[in-house]
């Protein structure tokens, strides 16, 4: 039996993106604009420090509002990318205001009340939405991984996953941006590299420490992997990680060594990646053609590529997945569960 749908359907809808000048927030309004998503009435929203700034959007400039004192009733949709402790502050007022929250911050990712969607993995997920108006935008390595995770599984359960991510600085901010290309002009000029935003030089380095380290070892951020894949998924999989930052501005790489319950060869998962939905398949090792960082920035899909059997083990497989990890890995994943969430299908 077909359920109703999330919201009424209207020509257009009220969008509110709270944190609309950062990297994330401005890319959630570029693919808003590109998509050409409803939007009836755009609401730009951010801190008191950014409030009162302007930003352009389809042409039109907005005042930015600022979040502390602004009222979220009559909005429709709320983009957020403000942070966890801003989230868990606001996303509840907003959803208490009627308002459908889509948060890309890590605040209710793990919380067992909130979907957490990739909406090519599990859509299906967002009935739980219904009741307390929260999704979580899951963390950009998880997604990339689990879109390509999804159609292997569909066909043969995956019984362990071991990931190490190559991970732009974009996924640490502006600040980090930064760092890498006065580093980088630094280094080349013969001067000693300022470090303050990673815990070690980052220009024509390899950082093995992504967030804080926890008891057991692992970052946040590999926890983050582990426990999101497995919940994303739906099911009971061995996930280990090592997460890594690489001076690069965008695009987050993964090679994902993959063992099933049963045989499927890279020959079959060739196919089955290639009709995947988000996916598009790289991999013709005669002309060296595989993904990389600096071709899938500025690009939607996740790309898949250097599948391979695993030769060492049973039932196991190699792949290389590459994304943009402000687009895919966050503001468009955002946008994909709006478009649903306004989907009368």
């Amino acid at each position: 039996m077909s359920r109703e749908p999330f919201l009424p359907k209207k020509e257009g809808y009220v969008v509110a993106v709270v944190g609309a000048t950062g990297a994330v927030g401005q890319t959630m309004l570029d693919i808003l604009a590109e998509r050409k998503f409803p939007v009836s009435e755009l609401i730009p929203v951010a801190s008191s420090r950014s409030a009162g700034s302007v930003i352009e959007y389809r042409g039109k400039e907005y005042v930015v509002r600022d979040l502390e004192t602004f009222d979220p009733a009559g909005v429709d949709i709320a983009l957020f990318s403000a942070g966890g402790g801003t989230s868990r502050t606001h996303a509840p007022r907003f959803a208490q205001a009627g308002c459908y929250v889509v948060d890309n911050s890590s605040a209710w990712r793990m919380d067992e009340d909130i979907c957490l969607v990739v909406p090519e993995v599990n859509a299906h997920a967002l009935e739980m939405a219904r009741e307390n108006r929260i999704i979580a935008n899951p963390n950009c390595s998880t997604i990339q991984m689990v879109v390509a995770l999804k159609p292997l599984h569909d066909a043969m359960p995956i019984e362990r996953v071991v990931v190490s991510t190559y991970q732009a600085v974009s996924g640490a901010g502006g600040k980090a941006m930064d760092e890498l290309a006065k580093q980088t002009g630094q280094l080349m000029n013969g001067q000693a590299a300022d470090v303050n935003v990673f815990p070690a030089r980052i220009a024509f380095n390899v950082i093995p420490h992504i967030d804080v380290f926890m008891e057991d070892g692992y970052t946040k951020e590999e926890h983050k992997m582990i426990d999101e894949t497995r919940k994303i998924m739906e099911a009971d999989i061995a996930v280990t990680a090592t997460t890594v930052r690489v001076p690069v501005f965008y695009g987050h790489s993964e090679s994902v060594n993959i063992t099933f319950s049963g045989p499927l060869n890279a020959a079959r998962a060739r196919e089955l990646l290639a009709e995947a939905e988000g996916v598009c398949v790289v991999d013709d090792p005669a002309s060296e053609d595989y993904p990389m960082a600096s071709e899938a920035a500025g690009t939607d899909p996740v790309w898949v590529g250097r599948i391979r059997d695993d030769n060492s083990c049973a039932n196991s497989l190699h792949l290389w997945v590459v994304a943009d990890n402000v687009r895919k890995g966050a503001a468009l994943n955002a946008v994909q569960i709006a478009e649903i969430l306004i989907s009368q299908s």
